[in-house]
């Protein structure tokens, strides 16, 4: 109905299909099968001109009533989810932001010309959202809202990064190459600093078996661009999140200790942005867009397989 007032205002298919922007055989079935759903002719139709039928002069007030209410609700949608003006302010957690983020950037521009960003990495204070429209970075999401409370902050979460113990070829050269759990007690240990105080514990799993090891590590680092550069090092063994990996594991610069056994994932990657922005039309294009191409991204990747050096005595 909407579509047969613009076509009556236009005076033309080809005008109708340019203002809506759709193909202009997409104009004409719609109005036929108005008539048919109808059972009555609504015009007459020439090369030159359109002429309604009676019937269709009657009918075309109330589809031009139609028409004005259809383009109301996208005008007030745009109105209702646009709440500032400007560019809209990432930040994100650096080490997270460098590797996974900035790949995404470029490409999320191209998909969204009108949604400018203004992006920056660094460090995720707790007062980030105070200066920012979204925050990324890698946290626990908090417990969820009592039931009825309207929380200040959102948390979405975009994906969990599988964690892997590795190495360099030298270091397991040099130390040799644990064969099970147990054994990692006897290698110097580069985790992420635990909550708990200087001992880690290091839970795995391969099929229906368990292994829990308490492990005091030789470094406990809160930065895991920190932790990655000191196994790059060759300092030891390292509990790291895979894509951090990935590169050093391809060009074997690195390689999988234990590549067996399952380690619990890192602590999950989240957007948290106002409550207030959670219609934002700009701020939930970013965050879509984000976590479909993060899914991908933070999957573990097969690796050609490597041949071990050989455990020293």
């Amino acid at each position: 109905m909407a579509i047969f007032a613009k076509v009556v205002d236009l005076n033309g298919f080809t005008a109708a299909a340019r203002a809506l922007k759709v193909p202009k055989a997409g104009i004409s079935r719609a109005v036929s099968e108005l008539e048919a759903e109808l059972g009555l002719s609504l015009m007459t139709r020439t090369t030159r001109r359109l002429t309604l039928t009676p019937v269709g002069e009657q009918l075309l007030p109330l589809c031009r009533s139609i028409l004005e209410a259809t383009e109301q609700v996208r005008q007030r949608a745009v109105e209702l989810g646009v709440t500032r003006e400007g560019p809209l302010r990432v930040l994100a957690d650096a080490t997270y932001g460098r590797v996974l983020l900035a790949p995404l950037v470029p490409r999320f521009l191209e998909r969204h010309p009108h949604i400018p960003l203004e992006v920056e990495l660094g460090e995720v204070g707790p007062e980030a959202l105070a200066t920012c429209d979204v925050v990324l970075r890698a946290a626990e999401p908090p417990p969820p809202a009592a039931e009825g409370a309207l929380p200040d902050t959102v948390c979405r979460v975009l994906g969990t990064p599988p964690a892997i113990l590795c190495a360099t070829p030298a270091y397991l050269q040099k130390a040799g190459i644990p064969g099970a759990p147990e054994d990692l007690d006897r290698f110097e240990l580069l985790t992420p600093e635990s909550a708990a105080g200087p001992l880690v514990v290091l839970r795995l799993a391969h099929g229906n078996r368990r292994a829990e090891i308490t492990v005091r590590p030789k470094l406990a680092v809160n930065d895991p661009a920190l932790l990655h550069a000191s196994v790059a090092a060759g300092l030891g063994i390292g509990l790291l999140p895979e894509f951090l990996c990935r590169a050093g594991l391809m060009a074997q610069k690195l390689k999988r200790v234990l590549p067996d056994w399952e380690l619990p994932p890192q602590a999950p990657l989240c957007a948290m942005f106002p409550a207030t922005l959670a219609e934002d039309v700009r701020l939930k294009a970013f965050v879509e867009f984000v976590a479909a191409n993060l899914v991908p991204a933070l999957a573990g990747q097969p690796v050609p397989a490597q041949s071990a050096p050989a455990p020293t005595a």
